[in-house]
Protein backbone atom coordinates (compact mmCIF):
# COMPACT_ATOMS: atom_id res chain seq x y z
CA UNK A 1 0.00 0.00 0.00
CA UNK A 2 1.26 3.46 -0.69
CA UNK A 3 0.79 6.44 1.08
CA UNK A 4 0.26 10.58 0.30
CA UNK A 5 3.15 11.72 -1.00
CA UNK A 6 4.95 8.75 -2.09
CA UNK A 7 6.47 8.88 -5.60
CA UNK A 8 5.14 6.08 -8.02
CA UNK A 9 4.82 5.00 -11.73
CA UNK A 10 2.02 3.42 -13.76
CA UNK A 11 3.27 1.85 -16.41
CA UNK A 12 1.98 3.25 -19.82
CA UNK A 13 1.56 6.44 -18.40
CA UNK A 14 4.41 7.12 -16.40
CA UNK A 15 5.68 8.38 -12.68
CA UNK A 16 3.39 10.89 -10.29
CA UNK A 17 3.28 11.32 -6.99
CA UNK A 18 0.55 10.37 -4.82
CA UNK A 19 -1.15 13.50 -3.79
CA UNK A 20 -4.52 12.07 -1.73
CA UNK A 21 -6.48 8.66 -1.73
CA UNK A 22 -10.44 9.51 -1.99
CA UNK A 23 -13.42 7.33 -2.02
CA UNK A 24 -15.59 7.84 -5.21
CA UNK A 25 -18.96 5.92 -6.42
CA UNK A 26 -18.89 5.46 -10.21
CA UNK A 27 -21.16 3.28 -11.76
CA UNK A 28 -23.00 2.22 -7.95
CA UNK A 29 -19.55 0.68 -6.80
CA UNK A 30 -17.44 2.98 -3.85
CA UNK A 31 -14.19 2.31 -3.99
CA UNK A 32 -11.11 4.17 -3.00
CA UNK A 33 -8.63 5.61 -5.40
CA UNK A 34 -5.08 7.22 -5.27
CA UNK A 35 -5.09 10.48 -6.94
CA UNK A 36 -1.78 10.75 -9.02
CA UNK A 37 -0.64 14.59 -9.77
CA UNK A 38 1.80 13.66 -13.28
CA UNK A 39 4.06 16.31 -13.65
CA UNK A 40 4.62 16.13 -17.17
CA UNK A 41 1.71 16.94 -18.82
CA UNK A 42 0.27 18.42 -15.09
CA UNK A 43 -2.57 15.83 -15.30
CA UNK A 44 -3.91 13.86 -12.24
CA UNK A 45 -4.86 10.06 -13.01
CA UNK A 46 -7.69 8.08 -10.45
CA UNK A 47 -6.28 4.60 -10.09
CA UNK A 48 -8.72 2.15 -8.16
CA UNK A 49 -6.45 0.75 -5.24
CA UNK A 50 -8.30 -2.55 -5.57
CA UNK A 51 -6.31 -2.00 -9.44
CA UNK A 52 -2.80 -1.73 -7.97
CA UNK A 53 -1.47 -5.17 -8.41
CA UNK A 54 -3.16 -5.92 -12.09
CA UNK A 55 -1.88 -2.30 -12.96
CA UNK A 56 1.86 -2.81 -11.67
CA UNK A 57 2.13 0.42 -9.93
CA UNK A 58 5.53 0.64 -8.03
CA UNK A 59 7.50 3.26 -6.17
CA UNK A 60 10.26 5.17 -8.23
CA UNK A 61 13.99 4.28 -8.53
CA UNK A 62 16.38 4.72 -6.21
CA UNK A 63 19.46 7.18 -7.46
CA UNK A 64 21.67 4.20 -7.91
CA UNK A 65 19.20 2.43 -10.63
CA UNK A 66 19.71 6.10 -12.43
CA UNK A 67 22.78 5.45 -13.20
CA UNK A 68 21.83 1.76 -14.28
CA UNK A 69 19.28 3.31 -16.62
CA UNK A 70 21.70 5.09 -18.43
CA UNK A 71 24.49 2.29 -18.75
CA UNK A 72 21.04 0.43 -20.62
CA UNK A 73 20.54 3.34 -22.69
CA UNK A 74 24.45 3.52 -23.57
CA UNK A 75 24.95 -0.07 -24.13
CA UNK A 76 24.85 -1.37 -27.70
CA UNK A 77 21.10 -2.62 -28.85
CA UNK A 78 19.67 -6.03 -28.56
CA UNK A 79 18.71 -8.33 -31.12
CA UNK A 80 15.36 -7.08 -32.21
CA UNK A 81 12.73 -8.70 -34.94
CA UNK A 82 13.16 -7.74 -38.78
CA UNK A 83 9.43 -8.39 -38.68
CA UNK A 84 7.51 -4.89 -37.59
CA UNK A 85 4.93 -6.86 -35.85
CA UNK A 86 6.32 -9.06 -34.16
CA UNK A 87 9.18 -5.92 -32.99
CA UNK A 88 6.21 -4.21 -32.06
CA UNK A 89 4.27 -6.06 -29.79
CA UNK A 90 7.53 -7.15 -28.28
CA UNK A 91 8.69 -3.64 -26.99
CA UNK A 92 4.67 -2.97 -26.01
CA UNK A 93 5.01 -5.95 -23.22
CA UNK A 94 8.10 -4.33 -22.47
CA UNK A 95 6.43 -0.96 -21.81
CA UNK A 96 3.45 -2.45 -19.96
CA UNK A 97 5.49 -4.42 -18.05
CA UNK A 98 6.85 -1.59 -16.11
CA UNK A 99 10.55 -2.66 -15.44
CA UNK A 100 12.13 0.78 -16.45
CA UNK A 101 15.22 -1.39 -17.20
CA UNK A 102 12.92 -3.38 -20.40
CA UNK A 103 11.80 0.33 -21.21
CA UNK A 104 15.09 1.96 -21.31
CA UNK A 105 16.11 -0.87 -23.97
CA UNK A 106 12.91 0.16 -26.09
CA UNK A 107 14.20 3.82 -25.72
CA UNK A 108 17.52 3.01 -26.91
CA UNK A 109 16.63 0.21 -29.64
CA UNK A 110 13.98 2.43 -30.95
CA UNK A 111 16.31 5.42 -31.14
CA UNK A 112 19.18 3.75 -32.53
CA UNK A 113 16.40 2.37 -34.94
CA UNK A 114 15.24 5.69 -36.44
CA UNK A 115 18.67 7.15 -36.45
CA UNK A 116 19.72 3.90 -39.37
CA UNK A 117 16.39 3.06 -40.72
CA UNK A 118 14.26 5.57 -39.69
CA UNK A 119 10.70 4.18 -37.63
CA UNK A 120 7.16 3.74 -39.17
CA UNK A 121 4.62 5.97 -37.63
CA UNK A 122 3.48 3.52 -35.18
CA UNK A 123 7.01 2.63 -33.89
CA UNK A 124 7.65 6.92 -33.61
CA UNK A 125 4.30 7.26 -31.76
CA UNK A 126 5.97 4.40 -29.30
CA UNK A 127 9.14 5.80 -28.83
CA UNK A 128 7.39 9.10 -27.71
CA UNK A 129 5.72 7.67 -25.69
CA UNK A 130 8.50 5.15 -24.06
CA UNK A 131 10.64 8.36 -23.42
CA UNK A 132 7.60 10.17 -22.24
CA UNK A 133 7.27 7.39 -19.17
CA UNK A 134 11.01 7.52 -18.94
CA UNK A 135 11.47 10.82 -18.50
CA UNK A 136 8.84 11.38 -16.24
CA UNK A 137 10.18 8.91 -13.56
CA UNK A 138 13.83 10.69 -13.90
CA UNK A 139 12.05 13.91 -13.29
CA UNK A 140 10.81 12.49 -9.83
CA UNK A 141 13.94 10.54 -8.70
CA UNK A 142 16.76 13.22 -10.10
CA UNK A 143 13.97 16.06 -8.76
CA UNK A 144 15.18 18.19 -11.69
CA UNK A 145 13.48 19.97 -14.85
CA UNK A 146 12.45 17.63 -17.90
CA UNK A 147 14.18 19.50 -20.12
CA UNK A 148 17.61 18.08 -18.24
CA UNK A 149 16.56 14.85 -18.37
CA UNK A 150 15.25 14.82 -21.92
CA UNK A 151 19.23 16.56 -22.62
CA UNK A 152 20.80 13.80 -20.12
CA UNK A 153 18.88 10.77 -22.58
CA UNK A 154 19.81 12.50 -25.92
CA UNK A 155 23.36 12.14 -24.74
CA UNK A 156 23.51 8.72 -23.58
CA UNK A 157 21.71 8.23 -26.82
CA UNK A 158 24.25 9.83 -29.00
Amino acid sequence: MFRIGDKIVYPMHGAGVIESIEEREILGEKRSYYVLHMPIGDMKVMVPISNVSDIGLRKVIDEDNVIKVLDVLRAKNTAMSTNWNRRYRSNMEKIKSGNIFELAEVVRNLALRDKEKGLSTGEKKMLDNARQILVSELVLVKNTREDSIRHLLEEYLA
